[in-house]
């Protein structure tokens, strides 16, 4: 009985760690397709490296539908054009003066601190367009790239942030106080840069997985109702599956359970009135539970056991949109949800655990 049980657990973390996987998958695609990590970057960087779009508008997206609507369709692409040829080799100076600027107390001029940025980044860039398809840069990378521009700086530390200062540019703020932190020594303003880039990364990924998981938490919704995932009838078909399996084995070790099997089989396999024992028993045992995940799907996949035929597809929209609008089925839906929003890692986890499985080690 304990066995049955643990098959159930097994049976149920697989079918979740299944469904999880599809729904991480097809995020991922989503999030590939629409380069949506390379944008969701490279609009922080315009922020605070430029300042806004103007109008009190920011590149990062402010809403969800925004992340998956505005940023991957605008016209508006906040990264850097991609450039094949290798960055130049001197860097000019940035090419404003801070004392006319506040001098004529005219508005700063337009200068894109953010190509500037990638002209220092254009190394680890891959082609896969006509834009970067960067989505990620170590913090010491940053932190190089800016020391590059300092350097270019006749003024060094000092000289940059005056001129970012000068074209109203957020990063001035920041460096300088990075700057100030790290009492004017070049070694300890290296390893601010790092560190304060590193925690800007963080604080982007946290936004970022914050609007995300409502993506998944939709995928997740739509897988459950695509293949119509009632866990608590998947639970009960795993239950008698295994329990029936075990019924099987220990009558072919000599038990005494035959009456309990042949009522089994009664209620399984009869067929006009008969029993086929033979072909039911070879059913149960050569289909296992998970494959039923897709029974009650759209669409349904028959394998049949003959070699010579060929896997046939069936639609099943009548019987899919019964079990949708049966309000008996809706607790098994919801539950099917809350475990795919716990992720393919948390259940593989679980499933290490159930099974023994341990990971890979390297020596």
């Amino acid at each position: 009985m304990i066995s049955v049980y643990v098959d159930l657990a097994i049976g149920l973390v697989l079918a979740f760690l299944l469904l999880s996987l599809l729904v991480s998958g097809l995020n991922e695609a989503i999030v590939r397709l629409l380069a949506i990590r390379s944008k969701f970057l490279w609009a922080y960087l315009r922020d605070t490296l430029d300042g806004g779009r103007g109008k009190g508008l920011s590149w990062i997206p402010s809403r969800v539908r925004d992340v998956f609507a505005r940023l991957p369709f605008s016209k508006h692409d906040p990264r850097p054009v991609h450039d094949p040829d290798p960055a130049p080799s001197v860097v000019e100076p940035v090419p404003v003066d801070p004392e006319a600027v506040l001098a004529a107390d005219a508005s700063a001029p337009t200068v894109d601190m953010t190509k500037r940025l990638y002209e220092r980044l254009q190394e680890i860039d891959r082609p896969e367009g006509s834009r970067t398809s960067i989505s990620d840069i170590p913090p010491e990378r940053f932190s190089w790239a800016l020391l590059e521009l300092v350097a270019a700086e006749e003024g060094g530390v000092e000289g940059l942030i005056a001129k970012l200062e000068a074209v109203r540019s957020p990063l001035a703020g920041h460096l300088r106080g990075v700057w100030e932190a790290a009492q004017r020594d070049m070694g300890r303003f290296r390893k601010g840069v790092e560190d304060w880039f590193d925690g800007e990364m963080q604080r982007l990924s946290l936004l970022y997985r914050r609007y995300v998981k409502w993506v998944v938490f939709s995928l997740a919704v739509a897988l459950t109702l695509l293949f119509s995932m009632d866990s608590l009838e998947y639970g009960k078909t795993l239950l008698r599956d295994n329990a029936y399996r075990a019924a099987v084995t220990a009558i072919a070790g000599g038990g005494e359970s035959t009456t309990e099997l042949k009522d089994s089989l009664k209620d399984r396999c009869a067929v006009a009135g008969s029993v086929e024992p033979y072909s039911c028993v070879t059913e149960v045992f050569s289909s296992p539970a998970l494959v039923k995940i897709f029974d009650h799907a759209v669409m349904s996949v028959t394998i049949p056991a003959e070699e010579s035929g060929g896997p046939s597809f069936a639609f099943n929209v009548g019987a899919w949109w019964d079990r949708l609008t049966t309000v008996g089925h809706w607790p098994g839906y919801l539950i099917t949800v809350f475990a795919l929003l716990f992720g393919a890692s948390f259940w593989w986890d679980i499933l290490r655990r159930l099974t023994g499985i341990r990971g890979s080690r390297s020596g």
